[in-house]
């Protein structure tokens, strides 16, 4: 064999070696299913898994926990004022909202993954509890905690403009 082929051959393997990992990652997106646990359990969000790429404001383990989102206005103008910022977020459709509860499904940029992402008003305690958890896979690099906290972020640019 010449040297061009050898260049050659070791082109398509380092393009196949690259390329392979992306592919898995494409179907796996793909093949996503909309997992057992979304849904209130006896009034509470539910847990999350044993993986790190979930983040709960009502979680049981502190590594999953993050704080509630509070408001001081009236729960049903607090309630109004958070669907609309979820509507507003990039690749998010809200896909169920009953009683004070909402479901909607955000899908990454660049693989096209699908989280879930649980909101529950807790009128009394003036605080809307969240959920977000990837559907696939182990670990997802913080993207869940940071999309909560960018939902806190927008909730609260919201009511001090």
């Amino acid at each position: 064999m010449t040297g061009s082929t050898w260049l050659k051959l070791g082109g398509l393997l380092a393009t196949a070696l690259v390329g392979l990992p992306v592919v898995v990652l494409a179907v796996l997106s793909y093949y996503s299913r909309k997992p057992t646990n979304v849904g209130l359990v006896d009034g509470w969000l539910a847990d999350c898994p044993d993986k790190p790429n979930c983040v709960c404001s009502q979680a049981l383990e502190v590594s999953h926990r993050i704080a509630p989102i509070d408001f001081s206005d009236a729960s049903d103008t607090a309630w109004q004022r958070m669907k609309s910022v979820v509507s507003a977020m990039p690749h998010t459709k809200i896909v169920s909202e009953q009683d004070g509860y909402l479901h909607a499904e955000c899908q990454t940029s660049v693989f096209r993954f699908v989280d879930d992402l649980e909101l529950l008003l807790d009128a009394e305690r003036q605080v809307i509890h969240c959920r977000s958890a990837s559907r696939v896979g182990h670990s997802d690099f913080g993207v869940n905690r940071r999309r909560i906290e960018g939902l806190r972020r927008a909730f609260a640019a919201q009511t001090h403009p």
